[in-house]
């Protein structure tokens, strides 16, 4: 049985990770393991009691091992905890999803400056500590993954949360650049809007936001382990959001600030 280890697992896309892998999904190396095999979990968040009841549930529905670790990522002894799990060798952990995040409400300098540097630490800092510390174990072993859950704001210009997410995105492919031929796989998760409590934890409202650009996490999550698998570095999953990043990729940069500024006061992460 491989182990993976979830940040942020409580909720939205990192419960629906801790549910496939549980279940079934992908072993350290990205290569489909079928039905019934599923992972042991290490679940990580704020929240000790919330984290204890997914646990129960998980390891009576799929009859895995689930271990809990409160750690607050936004803090140098919630990373430190995380990292001395990872840097375990007697109980490895073959699978490493830093999902962790959140967005602040409000423009640039409208947001007090420690609410911005606390993101920093969680998106950035923690993302950084905790990949090291899992794919320094996993290259001994030869095999391993990791999937950082960044975000289509990394492709445009808007303000710190994307800028956060842009660097998730180059920091990972330089990584997986670096440690090609070691047997572990490195991938950042791009997905758009989806069902979570995200923005209701930042206060935003989500009224406005089209239909259509609604992504279930269940259904992302399935997406971005057969990328994960297929070897792929950056994974944007779904044909919508695809389409919509190559037409960002055409669009004049100074022309593209104005748009993506005016949706995001109006739809997202400011």
């Amino acid at each position: 049985m491989t182990t993976a280890l979830i940040t942020g697992s409580t909720a939205g896309i990192g419960a629906a990770f801790a549910r496939r892998l549980a279940a079934s999904g992908t072993d350290g190396s990205g290569a489909d393991r079928g039905h019934g095999a599923g992972h042991h979990l290490v679940l990580v968040a704020r929240d000790r009691e919330r984290l204890r009841r997914q646990a129960t549930e998980l390891h009576d529905r799929h009859g895995v091992e689930v271990e809990v670790l409160p750690a607050d990522l936004s803090t140098d002894e919630g990373i430190g905890a995380v990292e001395a799990r990872l840097a375990d060798r007697t109980h490895p952990v073959d699978l490493l999803v830093n999902n962790a995040g959140f967005g602040n409400k409000g423009a640039y300098l409208e947001v007090p400056l420690a609410d911005e540097l606390k993101m920093l630490k969680v998106h950035c800092e923690a993302v950084l500590r905790l990949t090291t510390a899992a794919t320094a174990s996993m290259r001994e072993r030869g095999r391993g993954g990791v999937v950082n859950v960044a975000s289509v704001a990394a492709f445009v210009p808007r303000g710190t949360y994307g800028a956060s997410k842009a660097w998730v995105v180059q920091f990972t492919q330089g990584a997986a650049h670096d440690l090609a031929g070691s047997g572990v796989r490195l991938m950042a998760l791009c997905p758009g809007f989806v069902r979570t409590e995200f923005h209701q934890r930042a206060k935003m409202g989500t009224d406005n936001i089209p239909g259509w650009m609604w992504l279930d996490a269940d259904k992302l999550v399935a997406a971005a382990l057969a990328d994960l698998a297929r070897g792929r570095t950056v994974s944007i999953p779904d044909p919508r959001y695809k389409a919509l990043m190559g037409l960002v990729k055409l669009t004049p940069r100074a022309l593209l600030t104005g748009m993506t500024s005016r949706t995001g006061r109006k739809y997202g992460p400011q």
